[in-house]
């Protein structure tokens, strides 16, 4: 899933990484509960055709969580990412 707005994650180091669709600027995306990888952010595209990306996120399926159980009680902290204060 590509995405504008992502809540509630902090944001690693910028690296190069060599995707699919072609060399893109990212850094990995962390939620703020669990500290677990759920992404990337595209902070740059090397090709023209893929500038569009710069600036979103991608949220990985498979880690993120579908179903919680509400039978059990837990607790979820916020953060405010450089991002989510930019917006404010």
């Amino acid at each position: 899933m590509i995405s504008s707005l992502v809540v509630n994650f902090t944001i690693g180091e910028l690296e190069e990484r060599l995707m699919l669709s072609g060399l893109h600027t990212v850094a990995d995306i962390f939620c703020c509960c669990c500290g677990q990888i759920v992404g990337w952010k595209y902070e740059s595209a090397h090709e023209r055709n893929q500038k569009y990306k710069e600036g979103k996120f991608v949220l990985e399926r498979g880690r993120i969580v579908d179903e919680m159980d509400f039978s059990t009680e837990f607790r979820i902290e916020s953060c405010v990412s450089m991002s989510d204060a930019e917006n404010a």
